[in-house]
């Protein structure tokens, strides 16, 4: 066997054990997310406030993500963080949101290394576009954003309630530090 059928080979295997380890994932009910997202609107810096632990994450303090509209139908990603502290160096890092179409823009494939893309779905909207709920719809993953630093406490635990109610596990949410915006 020469080394490119090694590869390809591999590469299959790899395949079907991603399969095999999706198909064994918990079964969850359909999620639910808005009717519509206008992009113009959300566009501009959100915070994290809080999020289940990520491992890309790890050690990120000061996180916020900026989103752009792109005139070919896709936004501009970029996120941003602090590592291990709000001093610490800076790790960021740009990528592309791809709205799935018949979603009206609450679903969108986000990527930040080809071919690669993770599922991205606004779960809860404010009407004014000053706080949200992003969630995965294998409840691995879930943000609660806001346009500032910090979010009032009721609005928070409102969108901890919703979250819980649609099947994430809250109790492992973790609030950012976003100390060095203060």
């Amino acid at each position: 066997m020469n080394k490119k059928d090694k590869i390809i080979l591999g590469a299959g295997a790899l395949a079907v054990a991603a399969i095999l380890v999706n198909s064994r994932s918990k079964k969850h009910a359909p999620l639910e997310t808005v009717p519509y997202v206008d992009l113009r609107k959300y566009k501009g810096r959100w915070y994290e406030i809080a999020a289940l632990p990520q491992r890309f994450q790890k050690g990120c303090h000061c996180v916020y993500a900026e989103y752009t509209p792109h005139p070919e139908g896709y936004v501009e990603v970029y996120n941003y963080c602090r590592k291990n502290g709000p001093d610490g160096k800076v790790k960021d890092i740009k990528g592309k949101a791809y709205p799935v179409e018949g979603s009206s823009n609450s679903k969108l494939e986000v990527q930040f290394f080809w071919p690669f893309k993770g599922d991205y779905w606004v779960l809860e909207l404010d009407p004014d576009y000053q706080h949200v709920l992003v969630g995965t719809p294998d409840r691995e993953s879930l943000w609660i954003l806001s346009r500032t630093p910090t979010l009032d406490d009721a609005v928070y635990n409102l969108m901890v309630q919703q979250a819980k109610s649609k099947g994430f596990q809250v109790e492992q949410l973790e609030k950012t530090d976003q100390s060095c915006y203060k």
